[in-house]
């Protein structure tokens, strides 16, 4: 039997029908579930929190809707161990929801992606990042090979990874900095990080493992159609088939899909 995915809709939301979309290719049993259906989440193996503007992003990008009682079978299911993956708005609310990097208590913040720096303006930029975590760290990127690299787009208005220097350095300690930033190459600098995020951190992990949220979008760039200048896309042109197949950021969710077997 495939294990039965959820994927969680807010008022905002705008990115499930592609989450939906990859999370099945990859052989996954996944469901969109409106907001006003959430009693029904307790039925689901593992959740994904898709992007967008939940709540329209008011107080700050995902606080509301890590309050929202949809949220609470979510917090349960990752208190009992199931897998949780949060893709830029739905990151943002695992970190508002203190489930990640979760070294504080449930719904106290001890971190949080809030406006890009310098100038807080919106990004939409092509970009990689890079596993900088052995993969065994979590579930969710047991089957990556170490030091993966995962193209994806940032777009958001609130990327940037802050908190006090004392957190920083226990985000580090604790092995939370799950994915960097990166040139296509897998080189890092300023300039490859396109909202000035501390640590250059583009995903954290929590404690356990198995609660991993992103900022970027992975599943934008997902299939060969969406890299149709890659040597792979090059030589998929004329053949409807082999575009579409899963590629660049579909490795996140086929690792997700393995590692959901395994749990």
């Amino acid at each position: 039997m495939k294990a039965r995915v959820a994927i969680p809709v807010f008022p905002g939301t705008n990115s499930e029908e592609e989450t939906l979309r990859i999370l099945r290719d990859v052989g996954l049993d996944a469901e969109i579930v409106h907001w006003s259906r959430g009693d029904r989440l307790f039925q689901y193996d593992a959740f994904v929190l898709p992007g967008g503007f939940a709540y329209e992003d008011r107080v700050r990008a995902g606080a509301i809707a890590a309050h929202d009682r949809m949220m609470d079978a979510v917090v349960d299911a990752a208190i009992g161990g199931k897998l949780v993956l949060g893709l830029c708005n739905g990151a943002q609310m695992l970190l508002e929801a203190g489930l990640v990097p979760g070294t504080g208590a449930i719904r106290r913040p001890t971190a949080a992606f809030t406006h890009n720096g310098p100038d807080g303006k919106f990004v939409c930029r092509h970009v990689f990042v890079k596993l900088s975590v052995a993969p065994e760290r979590s579930p969710i990127t047991a089957a990556l090979a170490p030091g993966a690299l995962i193209p994806a787009w940032a777009a958001h208005g609130e990327g940037r990874l802050a908190a006090p220097p004392e957190h920083l350095q226990e985000i580090v300690d604790g092995g939370h900095l799950a994915f960097v930033y990166t040139h296509a190459n897998g080189s890092t600098d300023a300039d490859a990080i396109p909202n000035q995020s501390a640590l250059g951190a583009a995903a954290l992990v929590n404690v356990e493992g198995n609660v991993l949220a992103i900022m970027p979008h992975p599943e934008r760039d997902a299939w060969t159609f969406n890299h149709p200048d890659s040597p792979e896309g090059r030589a998929a042109r004329g053949n409807a088939e082999r575009m579409l197949r899963p590629s660049g950021g579909a490795a996140l969710f086929e690792s997700f899909a393995k590692g959901l077997a395994l749990v």
